[in-house]
Protein backbone atom coordinates (compact mmCIF):
# COMPACT_ATOMS: atom_id res chain seq x y z
CA UNK A 1 0.00 0.00 0.00
CA UNK A 2 2.85 2.42 0.90
CA UNK A 3 4.52 1.74 -2.44
CA UNK A 4 1.27 2.54 -4.24
CA UNK A 5 0.93 5.85 -2.36
CA UNK A 6 4.52 6.74 -3.27
CA UNK A 7 3.79 6.01 -6.95
CA UNK A 8 0.72 8.28 -6.92
CA UNK A 9 2.74 11.12 -5.35
CA UNK A 10 5.50 10.70 -7.94
CA UNK A 11 2.92 10.73 -10.75
CA UNK A 12 1.36 13.96 -9.49
CA UNK A 13 4.78 15.61 -9.20
CA UNK A 14 5.64 14.49 -12.73
CA UNK A 15 2.49 16.11 -14.11
CA UNK A 16 3.29 19.37 -12.32
CA UNK A 17 6.87 19.28 -13.63
CA UNK A 18 5.66 18.70 -17.16
CA UNK A 19 3.38 21.69 -16.89
CA UNK A 20 6.34 23.84 -15.95
CA UNK A 21 8.62 22.45 -18.66
CA UNK A 22 6.30 22.25 -21.64
CA UNK A 23 3.38 24.62 -21.15
CA UNK A 24 3.36 28.39 -21.67
CA UNK A 25 0.00 29.39 -20.18
CA UNK A 26 -2.20 32.16 -21.47
CA UNK A 27 -1.84 35.42 -19.55
CA UNK A 28 -5.47 35.32 -18.44
CA UNK A 29 -5.13 31.70 -17.29
CA UNK A 30 -8.20 30.62 -19.19
CA UNK A 31 -8.56 27.26 -20.89
CA UNK A 32 -11.10 25.84 -23.30
CA UNK A 33 -12.52 22.42 -24.05
CA UNK A 34 -15.16 22.41 -26.77
CA UNK A 35 -17.21 19.43 -27.84
CA UNK A 36 -15.83 17.94 -31.03
CA UNK A 37 -17.92 16.00 -33.50
CA UNK A 38 -16.66 12.68 -34.82
CA UNK A 39 -18.17 12.22 -38.26
CA UNK A 40 -17.83 8.46 -38.71
CA UNK A 41 -17.15 5.26 -36.80
CA UNK A 42 -13.45 4.37 -36.58
CA UNK A 43 -12.09 1.50 -38.64
CA UNK A 44 -8.40 1.69 -37.78
CA UNK A 45 -5.71 0.77 -40.29
CA UNK A 46 -2.00 1.00 -41.02
CA UNK A 47 -0.04 4.23 -41.05
CA UNK A 48 3.53 5.50 -41.18
CA UNK A 49 4.57 8.52 -39.10
CA UNK A 50 7.89 9.92 -37.90
CA UNK A 51 9.69 9.64 -34.58
CA UNK A 52 12.99 11.17 -33.48
CA UNK A 53 14.60 7.84 -34.39
CA UNK A 54 13.04 7.53 -37.85
CA UNK A 55 9.79 6.36 -39.46
CA UNK A 56 7.46 4.09 -37.51
CA UNK A 57 4.98 1.89 -39.40
CA UNK A 58 2.09 0.23 -37.59
CA UNK A 59 2.48 -2.88 -39.74
CA UNK A 60 5.97 -3.36 -38.30
CA UNK A 61 4.45 -3.67 -34.82
CA UNK A 62 2.48 -6.84 -35.58
CA UNK A 63 2.73 -9.21 -32.64
CA UNK A 64 2.37 -6.34 -30.15
CA UNK A 65 -0.66 -4.67 -28.62
CA UNK A 66 -0.49 -1.00 -29.59
CA UNK A 67 -2.04 1.85 -27.58
CA UNK A 68 -2.63 5.09 -29.49
CA UNK A 69 -3.24 8.49 -27.93
CA UNK A 70 -3.70 11.73 -29.89
CA UNK A 71 -2.69 15.00 -28.23
CA UNK A 72 0.07 17.61 -28.15
CA UNK A 73 2.88 18.62 -25.83
CA UNK A 74 1.53 22.10 -25.11
CA UNK A 75 -1.71 20.64 -23.75
CA UNK A 76 -2.11 22.02 -20.20
CA UNK A 77 -4.10 19.27 -18.53
CA UNK A 78 -5.87 16.59 -20.58
CA UNK A 79 -2.73 15.09 -22.15
CA UNK A 80 -0.65 14.96 -18.95
CA UNK A 81 -3.57 13.31 -17.14
CA UNK A 82 -4.20 10.76 -19.89
CA UNK A 83 -0.54 9.90 -20.35
CA UNK A 84 -0.10 9.72 -16.59
CA UNK A 85 -2.93 7.18 -16.35
CA UNK A 86 -1.43 5.20 -19.24
CA UNK A 87 1.97 5.21 -17.57
CA UNK A 88 0.47 3.97 -14.30
CA UNK A 89 -1.30 1.19 -16.24
CA UNK A 90 1.96 0.14 -17.93
CA UNK A 91 3.57 -0.13 -14.50
CA UNK A 92 0.96 -2.77 -13.61
CA UNK A 93 2.14 -5.08 -16.39
CA UNK A 94 4.78 -7.74 -15.94
CA UNK A 95 8.06 -7.36 -17.81
CA UNK A 96 6.95 -9.98 -20.34
CA UNK A 97 3.61 -8.25 -20.86
CA UNK A 98 5.22 -4.83 -21.25
CA UNK A 99 7.56 -6.22 -23.91
CA UNK A 100 4.46 -7.07 -25.97
CA UNK A 101 2.87 -3.62 -25.68
CA UNK A 102 3.77 -0.50 -27.68
CA UNK A 103 2.27 2.80 -26.47
CA UNK A 104 2.28 5.61 -29.04
CA UNK A 105 1.65 9.33 -28.55
CA UNK A 106 0.65 11.03 -31.83
CA UNK A 107 0.90 14.82 -31.84
CA UNK A 108 -1.80 16.72 -33.71
CA UNK A 109 0.31 19.90 -33.49
CA UNK A 110 3.07 19.36 -36.09
CA UNK A 111 3.76 23.09 -36.21
CA UNK A 112 5.28 23.06 -32.72
CA UNK A 113 5.88 19.41 -31.85
CA UNK A 114 9.09 18.27 -33.48
CA UNK A 115 10.09 14.58 -33.23
CA UNK A 116 12.83 15.55 -30.76
CA UNK A 117 10.40 17.44 -28.51
CA UNK A 118 7.96 14.53 -28.64
CA UNK A 119 10.65 12.05 -27.61
CA UNK A 120 11.59 14.18 -24.61
CA UNK A 121 7.97 14.73 -23.63
CA UNK A 122 6.97 11.06 -23.90
CA UNK A 123 10.01 9.97 -21.87
CA UNK A 124 8.77 11.92 -18.85
CA UNK A 125 5.79 9.56 -18.65
CA UNK A 126 7.26 6.19 -19.62
CA UNK A 127 10.34 5.09 -21.57
CA UNK A 128 8.23 2.73 -23.70
CA UNK A 129 6.09 5.52 -25.18
CA UNK A 130 7.02 6.58 -28.72
CA UNK A 131 6.18 10.12 -29.85
CA UNK A 132 5.12 10.45 -33.49
CA UNK A 133 4.18 13.25 -35.86
CA UNK A 134 3.70 13.82 -39.59
CA UNK A 135 2.35 16.29 -42.10
CA UNK A 136 -1.04 17.87 -41.38
CA UNK A 137 -2.54 15.68 -44.12
CA UNK A 138 -1.03 12.48 -42.71
CA UNK A 139 -2.20 13.27 -39.19
CA UNK A 140 -5.72 14.12 -40.35
CA UNK A 141 -5.96 10.78 -42.16
CA UNK A 142 -4.74 8.73 -39.18
CA UNK A 143 -7.09 10.59 -36.84
CA UNK A 144 -10.01 9.96 -39.19
CA UNK A 145 -9.30 6.24 -39.31
CA UNK A 146 -9.27 5.95 -35.54
CA UNK A 147 -12.17 8.28 -34.79
CA UNK A 148 -10.08 10.99 -33.15
CA UNK A 149 -11.06 14.64 -33.56
CA UNK A 150 -9.12 17.87 -33.12
CA UNK A 151 -9.36 21.53 -34.02
CA UNK A 152 -6.90 24.42 -33.94
CA UNK A 153 -8.30 27.43 -32.09
CA UNK A 154 -6.62 30.84 -32.13
CA UNK A 155 -6.02 32.51 -28.76
CA UNK A 156 -5.42 36.23 -29.32
CA UNK A 157 -4.65 36.97 -25.68
CA UNK A 158 -2.37 33.98 -25.18
CA UNK A 159 1.39 33.75 -25.51
CA UNK A 160 0.80 30.34 -27.08
CA UNK A 161 -1.00 31.86 -30.07
CA UNK A 162 -3.34 28.90 -30.39
CA UNK A 163 -4.54 25.77 -28.65
CA UNK A 164 -5.68 22.42 -30.01
CA UNK A 165 -9.08 21.22 -28.84
CA UNK A 166 -8.98 17.45 -29.17
CA UNK A 167 -10.65 14.20 -28.19
CA UNK A 168 -8.80 12.17 -25.58
CA UNK A 169 -9.61 8.48 -25.99
CA UNK A 170 -7.13 5.62 -25.96
CA UNK A 171 -7.23 3.31 -28.96
CA UNK A 172 -6.16 -0.29 -28.40
CA UNK A 173 -4.93 -2.25 -31.42
CA UNK A 174 -4.53 -6.00 -31.20
CA UNK A 175 -1.49 -8.04 -32.23
CA UNK A 176 -2.86 -8.45 -35.75
CA UNK A 177 -3.13 -4.69 -36.27
CA UNK A 178 -6.91 -4.47 -35.79
CA UNK A 179 -8.61 -1.71 -33.79
CA UNK A 180 -9.97 -3.75 -30.87
CA UNK A 181 -11.17 -1.29 -28.23
CA UNK A 182 -11.58 2.41 -27.49
CA UNK A 183 -11.22 3.57 -23.89
CA UNK A 184 -12.75 6.95 -23.01
CA UNK A 185 -10.80 9.75 -21.37
CA UNK A 186 -10.61 9.27 -17.63
CA UNK A 187 -10.47 5.48 -17.72
CA UNK A 188 -8.50 4.63 -14.55
CA UNK A 189 -5.12 2.89 -14.78
CA UNK A 190 -6.33 -0.44 -13.42
CA UNK A 191 -9.00 -0.68 -16.13
CA UNK A 192 -6.51 0.29 -18.83
CA UNK A 193 -4.16 -2.42 -17.56
CA UNK A 194 -7.01 -4.95 -17.50
CA UNK A 195 -7.92 -4.12 -21.11
CA UNK A 196 -4.29 -4.55 -22.19
CA UNK A 197 -3.98 -7.87 -20.36
CA UNK A 198 -7.21 -9.09 -21.97
CA UNK A 199 -5.85 -8.33 -25.45
CA UNK A 200 -2.52 -9.98 -24.62
CA UNK A 201 -4.37 -13.08 -23.50
CA UNK A 202 -6.00 -13.35 -26.95
CA UNK A 203 -2.68 -14.11 -28.62
CA UNK A 204 -3.18 -15.98 -31.88
CA UNK A 205 -6.96 -15.51 -31.91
Amino acid sequence: MWARIQWIVVLILAVVLLGLLFWNPAPDGKGRRNTLDIAEAPTGGDFVLRSADGPVALRDLRGKVVVLYFGYTWCPDICPTSLGYLSAALEQLTADELARVQPIFISVDPERDTPKRLKEYAAYFHPAIIGLTGTPEELAEVARRYGAAYRKTQEKDSAMGYVIDHSADLYLIDEKGRLAKTLPHGTPPDKIAAALKALLARRGK
